[in-house]
């Protein structure tokens, strides 16, 4: 997959952040999770992880599919895989 600069540049401002990089990290692990759990284990307000994870989706990293009043993350792995070529590429790692 091949990002726009403007999206290399969003990714790495989601990624920046730790917190936001820990969502990431955990909706990768799981591959979908129900947007809920990230307010329990990072002992956040609704608003705080509502914040975060509107980041991560502008950034292309994630997807957030709506049901009802639930929102289910998942991890886009494709466009993290096109961020890191475009770090091996440009960085020659």
């Amino acid at each position: 997959m091949i990002l726009s600069d403007r999206q290399i540049v969003l990714i790495g401002k989601a990624l920046s952040d730790p917190r936001r990089s820990g969502i990431l990290e955990e909706v990768a692990r799981a591959g979908t999770l129900p947007c809920q759990s990230m307010t329990a284990v990072h002992e956040v307000s609704p608003a705080t992880v509502s914040h975060h994870v509107k980041d991560l989706e502008v950034a292309g990293l994630i997807e957030i599919r709506r049901e009802g009043k639930f929102a289910f993350l998942t991890f886009r792995a494709e466009v993290m895989r096109g961020y890191v070529r475009y770090l091996s590429e440009r960085f020659g790692v």
